[in-house]
């Protein structure tokens, strides 16, 4: 009885898990469902038929973590992270091109995406170094070492053309602000993010003559702060080389396609035929839902293929529009449950490295489906995030499920861990 006391299994994270995948399915085949399509169910030429393939398969994986010891993770952190940055150095010279990126290794009819896998490798590799180190708010070596963790598989997946998904990696700076980074830098953070948003929609030269007016209120009143002073100097100097920056990161650092994404973003009826076609279909087959929606496989734009990738980065619109209102506000009470559990099983441990990871996979899970969402009703740029458990796709699926289950099996063992 003692051992079966002691290896327990987080139940209602995987009631959370079970339930997001089957309305994911079901989502799924609602957006690929065709009244005169006679093929039959099983027919691999059906996203909704592959997708139960990757969700078994995804049970496969989970059998596989809970043989594997849970201190596996922990010795094996750097190695973990090694090998993904591996794969994703071998993916740009042997990968397959798919919609302008080279992240693809294709093995026959299967497509594996190591970009999706490294964030588990840097989740657990953060975990390892954290915790094995004291790093504190102030500590700026072991902080950059730190960042240097996430930052290396983001700018090797930034190579492959891929930003979105090198963009997930930018979550994990909330790990570091829950180990002890100091929260200035999250306020700079912010304050570089409006002000690059402002400067697409404000002139260069007004907004320059602006932080150049608060940079003389501010003299004024730290005349004789000698210190205060200069840290105003040089916090405006990088106020004005972030502005004059903005011309350059959309001319010369995005590729057209993500540039056109910006613009349509801050004018939505710059390009409707074009770059924003997506958005505003997506948008109208929101709004069309209503409050109850149209019904199961009753939605009119997701049947008549308005909005492209419905299946995948768009697979909202379908929820909006058959399940209305009161449908995506139970899908996004039931994400909100899930996170909710994750931060409890996160904040209970003893170990600090299954703390670490279990706010990485919160972290990293939240992202996609908070900016999934910001994608589709056209409060952020599409990038390519899937919505988590929901989007088709095997490589994201088995991301999310071995995210997730790494969590459970470190936490189902958390009694043995405290007799240690």
């Amino acid at each position: 009885m003692r051992s079966q006391n002691r290896y327990q299994i987080d139940t209602l994270s995987v009631v959370y898990f079970l339930s997001l995948v089957v309305l994911g399915w079901i989502n799924i085949y609602a957006a690929d469902y065709d009244l005169d399509r006679t093929a039959s169910f099983f027919d691999l030429n059906q996203s909704a038929t592959k997708q139960l393939i990757w969700i078994g398969a995804s049970f496969l994986l989970i059998a596989v973590i809970f043989i594997l010891d849970y201190r596996f993770y922990d010795s094996f952190g750097y190695v973990i992270w090694g090998v993904s940055i591996f794969f994703l150095l071998a993916v740009l010279f042997f990968g397959k091109e798919v919609a302008g990126s080279t992240s693809w290794f294709e093995i026959g009819f299967i497509k594996i995406q190591p970009s999706e896998f490294a964030k588990i490798a840097t989740a657990i590799g953060l975990a390892k170094y954290l915790s094995s180190q004291n790093v504190g708010g102030s500590d700026m070596r072991k902080l950059g070492i730190s960042a240097l963790l996430f930052l290396i598989p983001m700018g090797l997946i930034i190579m492959q053309g891929d930003l979105g998904s090198a963009m997930v990696f930018c979550s994990l700076i909330l790990v570091l602000f829950r180990e002890g980074l100091s929260g200035k830098l999250l306020f700079f953070s912010l304050y570089a993010g409006i002000l690059f948003l402002l400067t697409l929609l404000i002139d260069q030269w007004i907004l320059l003559f602006m932080v150049f007016a608060l940079f003389l209120i501010c003299l004024g009143l730290f005349i004789k702060n000698g210190k205060a002073l200069i840290f105003i100097l040089v916090f405006a100097i990088l106020s004005c080389g972030l502005i004059k920056s903005v011309d350059f990161v959309l001319n010369q650092v995005l590729k057209e396609h993500q540039r056109l994404r910006v613009i349509s973003l801050i004018n939505p009826n710059a390009d409707p035929l074009g770059i924003g076609w997506n958005v505003m279909q997506s948008k109208i087959a929101i709004g069309s839902g209503g409050f109850m929606g149209k019904g199961f496989l009753k939605g009119t734009q997701t049947k008549f293929d308005f909005v492209p990738a419905q299946t995948t980065d768009f697979i909202f619109c379908t929820i909006g529009e058959e399940q209305g209102w009161l449908g995506t506000t139970l899908i996004m009470t039931l994400f909100g449950a899930f996170f909710l559990r994750l931060l409890t099983i996160a904040e209970r441990q003893k170990s600090r490295f299954i703390r670490i990871y279990g706010y990485s996979v919160v972290s990293i899970i939240f992202f996609h489906f908070a900016i999934n969402i910001a994608m589709t009703i056209g409060l952020f740029p599409v990038i390519g995030i899937p919505l988590p458990f929901f989007s088709y796709g095997g490589s994201s699926l088995w991301t999310f499920t071995m995210l997730l289950f790494i969590l459970l099996r470190l936490d189902s063992q958390r009694m043995e861990q405290l007799e240690h």
